[in-house]
């Protein structure tokens, strides 16, 4: 019997070995004399191919009073160039039969194209020609003026709940630049003026701060002959870019506010600062959004939501931002329950982690959620795409898609509980009550 179990996990695994390393995502990466950052995954597997560019400006890179120029840009790239009429860019990408979109964030400006895998050379001409011929122009920035003001009103001013990241940002951070969001203020881009805009565009949108990131069905050999003949002869920026050194001092006591809205259900939002990315304890911070919120089985949604049904909701996630950020949880307050009451059973739960450590099997679990969501986010063309041009920005280590995980394991169940009690304290945190807006008397 021992023979025979000796024999075949000899047989076993050396096939699995096999199996895990086909699992690894290969990639080929390298720069170009102009500074930009090259990096190819192939796989063809499906004649799909994901096309991005990632460059290295979000939020935090302006200064008071001109605040949401990075989101103000991710809107005017889709301005056109000489060779791209005005308002054409989405007709191209789709009449080539794929899809484009593009996010900002605090640290980043992202932009991609989804195509068919024949038509990879139209995304790079798409992406070189707004590198090197944006157009701007006083009719493109009144143009965007409008539309991201009319955002603003959508999605923050006039949606319920939509100025909760605001508010908790403003609260959170004093001097740190992440203390406004990504759309800015609407007075700061009123008084911008289109020369500003140009210098903006000069400093940060140029090829030694972007990363084309590139998935798909493709060939190594001519993409890379393709990518010199659209991006090669790009000018290299040459003006300094603003990377602040600004560090939020430690929180010492508790914030509190009162926000009233146009909501029918009172909301509790508490923020904790945390860690930077990147770091051992931002991992087992994460990994405790995971515990707490994530799933119908997780502990708070168990608690709080089905057995005290004190909550309709409760979410909690980590921001992942390049310098240090906060770890929030939402609660959207049940019906006759009042807030204070929905508060303190977060507390309760918070604190349950601080005192008793989390079991074998409860761990377990944990960490298989955690790995199948890493492997679920390298599972597209897309996914793959964004998260090596991630991994290089930030870490400088574009291999982390393979290895990151690794980070994840390394968190015990100790480290839940240290965290927890380092983090997690009342005077590290902001905590928001959202009220409805009280009934106008006749």
């Amino acid at each position: 019997m021992r023979v025979r179990l000796l024999i075949l996990l000899l047989v076993i695994f050396p096939f699995i070995g096999a199996m895990a390393q086909q699992d690894r995502i290969k990639f080929t990466e390298y720069d170009l004399p102009n500074g930009l950052h090259v990096i190819l995954h192939q796989d063809n597997t499906t004649p799909i191919v994901a096309v991005s560019i990632l460059y290295h400006v979000g939020s935090k890179n302006e200064v008071p009073g001109r605040t949401g120029f990075a989101h103000f840009f991710e809107h005017l790239m889709f301005e056109g160039s000489p060779n791209i009429p005005r308002g054409e860019y989405f007709k191209i990408v789709q009449a080539g039969g794929g899809e484009l979109n593009a996010n900002t964030s605090q640290d980043r400006t992202y932009f991609y194209e989804l195509l068919p895998s024949n038509q990879l050379e139209l995304g790079l001409w798409l992406e070189s020609e707004r590198l090197l011929h944006l157009r701007i122009d006083s009719t493109g920035v009144e143009t965007q003026r409008k539309v991201v003001k009319e955002e603003r009103k959508q999605s923050y001013d006039n949606r319920p709940y939509g100025s909760i990241l605001e508010k908790t940002m403003e609260n959170a951070y004093k001097v740190h630049p992440y203390k406004w969001t990504t759309i800015g203020y609407p007075e700061d881009l009123n008084k911008a003026t289109l020369q500003e805009f140009l210098d903006f565009h000069r400093v940060y949108y140029v090829p030694n701060n972007a990363t084309l990131s590139i998935a798909g069905a493709l060939d190594i050999d001519s993409t890379k002959k393709m990518i010199e003949k659209y991006f090669g002869d790009i000018p290299k920026g040459t003006k300094e870019m603003y990377r602040p050194a600004i560090v939020e001092p430690v929180k010492t006591a508790e914030v509190r506010d009162t926000v009233y809205d146009n909501i029918q259900l009172p909301a509790v939002i508490i923020s904790y600062h945390m860690p930077g990315q990147g770091t051992p304890d931002y991992y087992a911070l994460s990994m405790l959004t995971t515990l707490l919120t994530d799933g119908q089985s997780s502990r708070m949604n168990k608690s709080i939501v089905d057995q005290q049904q004190k909550a309709l909701q409760v979410m909690s996630f980590p921001f992942p931002l390049e310098d240090p950020g906060i770890f929030l949880i939402f609660g959207l307050v049940n019906m006759g329950v009042a807030p204070a009451d929905l508060e303190k059973a977060i507390y309760e739960e918070v604190e349950k982690v601080k005192t008793t450590q989390i079991s074998d099997a409860e761990f377990q679990k944990l960490r298989n959620k955690v790995e199948n969501d890493f492997v679920t986010g390298n599972s597209t063309m897309a996914g793959i795409a964004e998260n090596l041009a991630n991994y290089h920005v930030y870490f400088k280590d574009a291999n982390l898609i393979n290895t990151e995980i690794d980070r994840y394991m390394q968190v015990t169940p100790a480290d839940l509980q240290r965290v927890a009690q380092k983090y997690l304290t009342p005077e590290n945190r902001v905590v928001l009550t959202y009220l409805p807006k009280p009934t106008e008397k006749n």
